[in-house]
């Protein structure tokens, strides 16, 4: 029996889900970053200014839809030395309402945001969150984020200088920024495919997401303009704020720095991938086993690969001629269904 792992039906929406304004730090006005991301070919960009979350409701039209959320930093001792470390995560949040803020931190607020904060919905008589650069603060305000229906993604580990012996450390988030193409333009190596898998291979069960994270202090026609340069495709059947949230805890989406993958299904112990053309389609799983399809003559529009019941989690990365990946989200195996062999 076919089981689709992107939904066989709805519509793909192109989305940014890290995003700053002149709000916090960004030097593009919100209306301003809804323009550029419609110009090009976005529907969804997910507000996420530094530290408050202001949502932007006025900016809803029938082709383009603002997500609210914001970015919550979890600074080490001696921030912000280039030698110090940092956590960021962002909460998008999942109901279509103006939600209050948790995790409120007035020390962490510059200029832009303090001039802003009036405006934030949040429980004025609870004390402030204390933030503390450890693994047990970090979890807890993960752990905060999901129970209060937010979307938790982790952010951009090599420009936050964290390596495996802190990422591993940290649980339960929704999603981790496989892609982060505003520190890529900076020049860090924050395409994470390893962490996702480290992450993987250390029992997390979550999905991976591409994002901007951008701030526009470059022009549009600068070769390092941070926009538009990781994105998640979303599939939900409608532009509804809670068809799009509920795509996203779903998984329904992939994250693109440039192919597309248009049907991706499980049958008979093998998983089928259409894509645009390719020259490379790898599979990644838990196993020492990953597999690869090569174009020869002509790039390749599909593939297909045997799973095995030993993996524990596979997923597919689509390679473009010019280097660029599109990533399906892990899948776990014990959620299928294998023949029987003979």
């Amino acid at each position: 029996m076919r089981k689709y792992l992107l939904p066989e039906n709805g519509n793909f929406y192109k989305a940014n889900l890290h995003c700053h304004t002149t709000v916090s730090d960004g030097r593009w006005t919100p209306e301003e970053i809804a323009d550029l991301y419609r110009r090009h070919g976005y529907s969804v960009v997910a507000f996420t200014d530094h530290n408050i979350i202001i949502p932007h409701p006025e900016l809803r039209t029938d082709d383009f839809l603002p997500l609210s959320g914001y970015e919550i930093n979890i600074n080490s001792p001696g921030y912000p030395k280039k030698d110090s470390k940092t956590c960021h995560v962002c909460f998008v949040a999942l109901d279509d309402e103006d939600p209050e803020q948790p995790v409120f931190t007035s020390s962490y607020l510059k200029a832009a945001t303090l001039e802003n904060e009036p405006k934030v919905k949040r429980d004025r008589t609870k004390p402030e969150y204390i933030r503390t650069y450890d693994a047990d603060c970090i979890n807890d305000i993960i752990r905060i984020g999901r129970e209060n229906r937010f979307f938790v993604t982790y952010n951009h580990p090599s420009w936050s200088r964290e390596d495996y012996s802190d990422y591993m450390n940290y649980h339960g988030m929704n999603a981790m920024e496989i892609v982060n193409y505003g520190t890529i333009s900076m020049g860090y190596n924050d395409y994470n495919d390893r962490v996702y898998d480290d992450m993987l291979r250390g029992g997390e069960r979550i999905f991976c997401i591409a994002a901007d994270d951008n701030h526009n202090k470059k022009p549009e026609d600068d070769p390092n303009f941070d926009s538009c340069g990781g994105w998640t495709m979303i599939k939900a059947e409608k532009l509804e704020y809670r068809a799009v949230t509920s795509a996203l805890e779903a998984g329904n989406f992939y994250a693109s720095m440039g192919p597309e993958i248009k049907a991706l299904w499980y049958e008979d112990g093998v998983v089928h991938i259409e894509c645009s053309p390719a020259a490379k389609i790898n599979l990644i799983c838990s196993t020492r086993y990953a597999k690869r399809r090569a174009m020869v003559d002509t790039p390749l529009t599909k593939a297909e690969f045997k799973i095995l019941p030993d993996y524990k989690w596979f997923r597919i990365d689509v390679v473009d001629e010019a280097g660029n990946h599109a990533n399906t989200n892990a899948f776990f195996t014990d959620d299928f269904t294998f023949p029987v062999e003979e």
